[in-house]
């Protein structure tokens, strides 16, 4: 018999289709589509941005966009092979007949001078692509996936800037000068009017339309705050992103810019001035000092709190050791000031700001073991103390600062 078909018999008889072969077909990225991938990732980033990536400590993505950015303007190989995506000119013009054989193939020789030159150097672009998705995260929670998209999605350019470029080299300023300061962001600071710092960009919160609804959960029913805001930022662009979205991506990476030290003197002292007996008394500045028998706290000499109450000052203080707020510890009355025709938390604000710098870092835990920050605590001798309250009442505060070296108020 024929064994050309003898072989045709034997492979057309396969019931089960085990000689049925498909060759696999590999989804693995070329180095020039890793190449492209990569640095499309940097155009993307200004695209939402309107800026070059920064090397910002703080924001992890944005720093390793920029040391990737870094790498390919050194390489004139990967530089000629990107020019034509080069859509925000972020890479320089090469002469091409100047490169030699070597360099052509593994780019320009690096001279590696510092850290960020050896995180930078990628020459063969180990780092510069993602085919095995090492980073891309299946499990980052939904809802932070819903604000980020919401926040960069919204953003377009701000057709009247020019009305806030003003406003917002002032802020500047003032953070530069120390008039302002960067605090930690809770949904309370969330207002109208004030500033905020998303990924390094100011941020003004123009407007809020807030509604509410009401959801029904096994606890019981609560209302849901939410609705459109209106953010201008410092980059020229704008955003109509939700409420409950500005909030969530500040909890993640945003700060609040204070007012500015100056200007709550001068409202404040405004305000305050002119006291009359028929005037209303609205509460009490307090001064206190603590009786707490921890070494952490007994050690600290001229340790007092600064606080403010609606009651009278020995009623708020009768459970001062079951409050984190009081140390866990019994206190000690130093002082304590009337207030009229004025908001106390305004000038409780302006004593803790003037002795800011001396403000007390240390953990307490309650009863149920919660860590808890007390900021209310100042080291500052008491005179010092009442000093200040006699400076803010008669209007001079804005002319001195605290020294904390020197424990001593000084002319600024």
């Amino acid at each position: 018999m024929d064994k050309d078909k003898i072989l045709d018999e034997i492979f057309s008889n396969d019931p089960l289709g085990l000689l049925n072969f498909k060759p696999k077909i590999s989804n693995a990225r070329t180095a020039d589509e890793r190449l492209l991938s990569s640095f499309q990732e940097i155009n993307d980033f200004v695209n939402n941005n309107g800026k070059e990536p920064a090397p910002n400590p703080s924001n992890i993505s944005e720093f390793q966009l920029y040391s990737r950015l870094k790498n390919l303007r050194d390489d004139e190989t990967k530089i000629g092979q990107l020019k034509e995506h080069d859509i925000h000119n972020l890479l320089p013009t090469i002469v091409t007949d100047q490169i030699n054989e070597p360099q052509a193939k593994y780019g320009k020789p690096k001279d590696i001078n510092s850290l960020d030159d050896i995180l930078g150097d990628d020459s063969f672009d180990i780092l510069g692509g993602d085919s095995e998705g090492l980073f891309d995260f299946k499990h980052t929670p939904k809802d932070y996936e819903r604000a980020n998209a919401d926040f960069v999605a919204r953003r377009k350019p701000c057709k009247d800037f020019d009305k806030y470029k003003a406003i917002f080299k002032e802020i500047q300023k003032d953070l530069a000068n120390g008039k302002r300061k960067l605090i930690e962001f809770k949904e309370d600071n969330l207002r109208e009017g004030d500033f905020y710092v998303h990924n390094g960009v100011l941020m003004l919160l123009v407007k809020v339309n807030i509604s509410q609804e009401e959801q029904s959960f096994t606890s019981g029913k609560r209302v849901r705050k939410d609705g459109r805001t209106k953010c201008i930022f410092e980059n020229g662009t704008e955003s109509n992103m939700l409420y409950r979205s500005l909030a969530k991506i500040l909890y993640v990476n945003g700060r609040v810019v204070t007012q500015n030290i100056d200007k709550v003197n001068e409202d404040f002292i405004e305000k305050f001035s002119n006291i009359t007996n028929e005037d209303e008394e609205v509460g009490y500045i307090y001064v206190l000092k603590s009786k707490s028998t921890d070494v952490r706290i007994a050690s600290i000499q001229n340790l007092y709190k600064i606080g403010y109450s609606k009651t009278a000052v020995e009623e708020r203080i009768k459970n001062a050791e079951k409050e984190p707020t009081y140390l866990m510890a019994p206190v000690r009355i130093q002082g304590a000031w009337k207030c009229f025709n004025m908001n106390p938390q305004k000038l409780e604000q302006l004593l803790h700001n003037f002795f800011g710098n001396s403000c007390l870092e240390l953990d307490v835990f309650d009863d149920k073991g919660k860590r808890h920050t007390p900021r209310e605590w100042f080291i500052a001798p008491i005179e010092v103390i009442e000093q200040a309250i006699e400076l803010i009442i008669n209007g001079k505060i804005i002319n001195y600062k605290f020294d904390s070296e020197n424990m001593t108020i000084i002319g600024k």
